[in-house]
């Protein structure tokens, strides 16, 4: 799925990332954790594009980032769903229309605009809804919805593009503990339904601890630790937070 060797990663002619060795399969449940500034983002972000490449070998799917082109990269980032920390949704639409317009790929433009989608669509976005628990509330506008149930609308709303990957740039960092609690749960629930690969940067580590099947500890741009939960001494978490 994602494949880095002796990859350089920065913006302009800022190196960020440094001699970066990663492999990604398919499935994967992975959190990326560190401190701020270690390059957690730069590094799950690049996955989409818009991340120089210096130097090294850089695979998404099937496509080489460090000479992929505008239509390619299109492509790619049609196989790629992201959940945001902000959810980026529509507030003044409903929950049906924010979930729905992750299918716009599918659905032409002239009927999106007049909302009028087929039997077929629904019923997806009616599975997509009823997984991330939020069904009940599919005609409420967005912005009537709590932190916790907005997060949980852009999962499906990511869910209905049908992505192979999901990116999830610390999708908890502004949720109560209960409500985090759900969000993971339910992207556990999402990796494991759908084998759809997750990879999430996450502030808290007994969250990574707790949820993902593999932990990449970053810190000062390289990657310091890459493992299971049960690898991860007290020792490897202090080099990947001592700045």
């Amino acid at each position: 799925m994602i494949k880095m060797k002796d990859l350089v990663l920065g913006y302009k002619k800022e190196k960020i990332l440094k001699n970066i060795n990663l492999k990604i399969s398919n499935g994967e449940f992975v959190g990326i954790i560190g401190s701020s500034g270690a390059g957690k983002s730069t590094l799950m972000m690049s996955v989409v594009g818009g991340i120089k490449v210096f130097d090294g070998n850089f695979k998404v799917l099937k496509y080489d980032m460090d000479k992929i082109s505008k239509k390619n990269l299109m492509k790619l980032r049609e196989q790629i769903g992201i959940i945001f920390q902000g959810y980026n949704l529509v507030d003044r639409l409903s929950v049906l229309d924010n979930v729905i317009s992750g299918m716009l790929k599918e659905i032409p433009m002239p009927r999106a605009v007049i909302k009028y989608y087929k039997e077929k669509e629904l019923k997806k976005v009616k599975e997509y809804m009823e997984i991330v628990d939020i069904l009940k509330h599919s005609h409420k506008r967005c912005d009537e919805l709590s932190g916790g149930q907005r997060q949980r609308v852009a999962i499906a709303r990511a869910l209905a593009g049908e992505p192979k990957i999901i990116l999830a740039d610390e999708p908890i960092s502004a949720l109560d503990e209960k409500s985090a609690k759900k969000v993971m749960d339910i992207l556990k629930r999402v990796n494991q339904t759908y084998g759809v690969t997750i990879v999430t940067n996450l502030h808290h580590l007994d969250v990574a601890k707790r949820y993902c099947n593999r932990i990449i500890g970053v810190n000062n741009g390289k990657i310091v630790f890459d493992g299971k939960e049960s690898e991860l001494s007290p020792e490897m978490v202090e080099k990947i937070y001592t700045k």
